[in-house]
């Protein structure tokens, strides 16, 4: 499976993911990360280097992956739109796992989240396609950090540079 490393503000986190269970999930990640997508803004490649942790909840998740708009609402993927659940074979049985954000089924895109805990009732509705490998003490720093209104980390919580391993 692929390894990917994402450098925060906060510090490092290696990631494996799933992809010989869920390759389609995976590989939009993958992609995301390394920017190789055929997308531009304003000619520069899109992807989440420079992104933002937008929504952390303790105990709960933390949520990124939003580059379209940082604030959840935005949706992009290798596919032009939103894609659909690949399968739920995986599921949320401990801290670290890796789970695409929707807003309802098929409606997969760049955003992401990774769980602070078990989080069973998010099984059969959110795709789980990898794990943190490396870097659970920085989920942890991330998933208590200070908060505000929806969630918002009151300081920026920035995807420095990511890339495979």
């Amino acid at each position: 499976s692929p390894s990917l490393c994402c450098r925060i503000d906060v510090g490092r986190m290696k990631i494996e993911l799933f992809a010989d269970v869920v390759p389609k999930t995976a590989e939009n990640f993958r992609l995301l990360c390394l920017k190789l997508l055929p997308y531009r803004k304003d000619g520069v490649p899109i992807g989440f280097k420079g992104c933002t942790f937008h929504r952390v909840i303790k105990d709960f998740m933390i949520q990124g992956g939003d580059f379209v708009n940082g604030d959840g609402t935005g949706i992009c993927s290798i596919y032009r739109g939103p894609f659909a659940d690949e399968n739920f074979r995986m599921k949320h049985s401990a801290p670290g796992l890796l789970s695409m954000a929707n807003s309802g089924p098929g409606t997969n895109g760049c955003q992401f989240f990774i769980t602070c805990t078990k989080c069973d009732w998010l099984d059969g509705k959110h795709v789980v396609f990898g794990k943190v490998v490396d870097g659970l003490l920085i989920m942890r720093k991330i998933e208590n950090v200070p908060t505000g209104p929806n969630n918002k980390p009151k300081l920026p919580i920035l995807i420095a540079q990511c890339g495979e391993m």
